[in-house]
């Protein structure tokens, strides 16, 4: 199980709350009004913002003193974080050891993982000779090389075009059903949450709000939400 307990986070002003659990393997999205607090939350959960007070605890293990390396959680932004002097193959090992001393098995398993997103053959290519799909996909077969029971996204294919980000929804939602980690992805398109989610945290006021169903939720949307989606 994943748990936000009595979290309150506090910046300059700005205070988000949240106090809700779900079970571990759920995937959750998070939405609402760009500046409510969403890619605080999960900045929060990674380790890079520090709380006010509560607890952050998966298996009812309290993860808030750990450093953001140390934490159960891969943290996937819009922008990929490649490195440009690396190749494809350097730049998803470091998934798995920063200093790129890959053991055979380690290295087999970047194989592996690139060709799951489809990269195989761009293994010693440059971040440069990417398009913007192929990029995300390296920086996403990195974070399924890290194997980590928590999933952070924060809008990481918003700038891709329709037909390409659906294929990337589709290859997380693979993902995730194989490793069976809990996603926590941030979106301002509902189409997002509803394609592969099911569950969708409203953030708005101050509040990430407890989880809803996500067809329920968007079939019977509150005002808040209505508000936003200008409906």
């Amino acid at each position: 199980m994943f748990e936000l307990d009595r979290l309150e986070i506090t910046q300059e002003g700005f205070s988000l709350t949240a106090d809700w659990s779900v079970a571990k393997g759920q995937k959750i999205a998070i939405i609402g009004p760009s500046g409510g607090g969403k890619t605080t939350l999960l900045s929060a959960i990674a380790g890079f913002v520090a709380p006010a007070c509560g607890d952050i605890l998966l298996d009812g293990v309290s993860m808030s003193k750990l450093a953001p390396g140390k934490r159960p959680v891969s943290l996937l932004f819009q922008s990929h974080n490649l490195f440009p002097h690396l190749s494809v193959f350097q730049n998803v090992g470091l998934g798995l050891r920063a200093d790129l001393k890959l053991s055979p098995p380690q290295q087999d398993a970047v194989h592996v993982a690139l060709a799951e997103v489809g990269l195989k053959e761009k293994a010693a290519q440059k971040p440069a000779n990417l398009s913007g799909g192929q990029a995300q996909r390296a920086a996403l077969a990195r974070v399924l090389l890290r194997k980590k029971p928590l999933l952070l996204l924060d809008e990481p294919f918003a700038a891709l075009g329709p037909a390409l980000k659906v294929e990337m929804l589709d290859l997380v939602d693979k993902i995730v059903a194989r490793t069976g980690s809990t996603l926590l992805m941030v979106t301002h398109d509902p189409a997002d949450a509803k394609r592969i989610t099911d569950l969708t945290v409203l953030v708005d006021g101050g509040v990430a709000q407890r989880p809803v169903a996500t067809d329920a939720l968007f079939a019977n949307p509150p005002a808040a939400l209505s508000r936003y989606l200008g409906t």
